[in-house]
């Protein structure tokens, strides 16, 4: 009880002196407090017991705020025997919606689901907080029958028309990859039920639109949108953003930002994150302007924000600036483990496995823990230089001293070691060994190991899997057809080719980018589909053309001067 006459003493001081006469009110003060200065089991239970003495858990507000508390410890089961036996969840929908929107919060959708049913039973309705609470679940549980049968209830409850509900039911729609029911409620709710200028249902349906995969029908709706909420037009401009980086779109995605600028729509740190996540994809082609959006965050004083940080790291990575992205990295203040591994991945990339390994142990002198992906990141460097026992020890230690599980992608970094630095047996056996079924990127990588080493038989081992794996993959036939060229064996070069052939197998076209006016054209073999193809195409023909020509001449003039010698 010492804990509890220290935090109501400091709560008295935090409010001053109380009123006298209003003794419901300092009690709600006085548990305000007990509930911010809650730490442990301990407090929540005398907290709890405060609140029974004084009849404040008949309070909806409290018994609300108590549960909040609980599940932010980590008690949801001390929270939901609370709510399950107060005579006050069972009087009032405000309890139900706080533990339904808690439940949700904390991962537990089937549970806030459960506690949604049980709202009939206690003779209570559903309101405009209970229904996008309860959506949200649905979205988790990916459970598209359960929303539908929710919007019946919106209807007959009256609610279909709430501009929140509604949005709840575009997102509910659209993230269980029904875009057409979340486009016939937008297009129903733009004409008969609210303003045009009402942004939630459009945000709703952009963001629906990009996260479905169509950023083009997002931008397009965008671009009908009233731009006049400042923080909502935001929100859909990002949206859009992220879709086309999303979907490797990214001279789309630095498109629109750069017309979001001409708007005058100022960029928040989530549209600045979409739009480097677009540089990162072009590399070094758009590495400019990706220093321009480093100067911009500068400038706007995000640079203190860590996953810009990181952004910007991995941005500079993939342009082909490591030293910048050390620069980087070194001027942050505060580095996460996401920071760490962001720069080891980078210099495992960029070939630099020493020093990725030395930044590996710096990380551990921080005292920073790694996580799985690092892991992957450190396995990739110990690839790249070609330390086959440091690898394999830290493989087998991730799990002993970090308490990391090694996951597929790990044997799979691990499998390439081997088969690169020539341990080909030892490879095969961890392949058998592993707990997981072997993946098409186990596979190719005893394929490529087998290219490196001359080793037919492995090749045509890896092939065999690859064929069920990705039977698509003409990649794989060709590896293995010049396994057998490099070895001599002819016949079985030409017999996986006709093998390629008689499946049907198309072997992928290829394709470049070239930087024309800070835009990044992108050209595939055999397309016609760029909007400049006929000007193109003309160019290239009258240059052909005039080679012809000078070759002609050239081959007149040679024989003037055979004829003149």
């Amino acid at each position: 009880m010492i804990w509890l006459r220290s935090a109501l003493v400091v709560g008295r001081r935090k409010n001053g002196a109380l009123i006298c006469g209003l003794g419901v009110m300092e009690n709600e003060r006085e548990l305000g407090c007990l509930l911010k200065c809650c730490s442990n089991l301990k407090h929540v239970e005398q907290a709890h017991g405060f609140m029974v003495r004084r009849a404040l858990d008949h309070n909806k507000f409290i018994l609300s705020q108590f549960i909040k508390t609980c599940f932010s410890l980590g008690f949801s089961d001390y929270a939901y025997f609370v709510f399950a036996f107060s005579a006050q969840t069972r009087s009032h929908i405000y309890v139900f919606n706080t533990m339904i929107k808690v439940l949700t919060l904390s991962h537990s959708a089937f549970e806030a689901f459960l506690v949604y049913k049980s709202i009939g039973s206690a003779n209570l309705q559903p309101d405009s907080y209970s229904f996008p609470f309860v959506l949200k679940a649905v979205v988790d549980l990916q459970a598209l029958h359960l929303g539908t049968q929710i919007h019946c209830q919106t209807i007959c409850a009256g609610l279909d028309s709430n501009i929140h509900v509604i949005s709840a039911l575009i997102q509910m729609y659209s993230s269980c990859a029904c875009i057409l029911g979340a486009r016939k409620l937008f297009d129903h709710a733009c004409l008969n039920l609210v303003s045009m200028d009402d942004f939630a249902i459009w945000n709703a349906m952009i963001a629906g639109y990009a996260k479905v995969g169509d950023p083009d029908t997002a931008w397009g709706l965008l671009e009908r949108m009233p731009q006049t909420q400042t923080n909502a037009v935001l929100i859909c401009w990002t949206a859009v953003i992220a879709g086309y980086a999303q979907m490797d779109h990214p001279n789309e995605a630095i498109a629109v930002f750069r017309r979001m600028q001409l708007e005058n729509v100022k960029p928040d740190e989530i549209a600045m994150l979409a739009v480097l996540s677009a540089c990162a994809h072009f590399g070094a082609i758009q590495v400019k302007f990706g220093e321009c959006i480093h100067g911009y965050i500068h400038k706007r004083g995000f640079y203190q924000m860590v996953p810009l940080q990181n952004a910007l790291i991995e941005m500079y990575a993939k342009s082909g600036n490591i030293c910048k992205a050390l620069q980087v990295f070194e001027n942050m203040n505060h580095k996460t483990v996401i920071t760490w591994t962001t720069i080891v991945s980078a210099l495992a990339f960029h070939g630099l496995g020493t020093q990725a390994l030395h930044m590996f142990s710096r990380m551990e002198t921080a005292e920073v823990k790694p996580n799985d992906i690092t892991f992957i990141a450190i396995l990739s460097a110990c690839t790249h230089v070609g330390l086959v026992d440091l690898g394999r020890y830290y493989f087998n230690t991730m799990q002993s001293k970090y308490g990391v599980q090694p996951k597929i992608q790990h044997y799979g970094c691990l499998i390439d070691l081997f088969g690169r630095a020539g341990y080909l047996e030892e490879a095969l056996e961890l392949v058998s060994q592993m707990p997981f079924k072997p993946n098409a990127a186990i596979w190719g990588s005893l394929l490529a190991a087998s290219n490196i080493h001359a080793d037919a038989e492995l090749g045509e081992f890896a092939l065999l899997h690859l064929i069920k794996l990705e039977p698509w993959n003409s990649g794989n036939y060709a590896l293995l057809s010049n396994i057998y060229a490099s070895a001599g064996r002819w016949d079985k070069s030409v017999m996986t080719r006709k093998m390629m052939r008689d499946k049907g197998v198309r072997k992928m076209p290829g394709w470049s980018f070239i930087q024309v006016s800070d835009r990044a054209h992108q050209f595939i073999a055999g397309d016609t589909s760029h909007p400049q193809f006929d000007s193109i195409h003309g160019i290239l023909f009258n240059i052909n053309e005039q080679m012809k020509i000078a070759h002609h001449l050239l081959n007149e003039f040679g024989e003037l001067l055979d004829f003149d010698g």
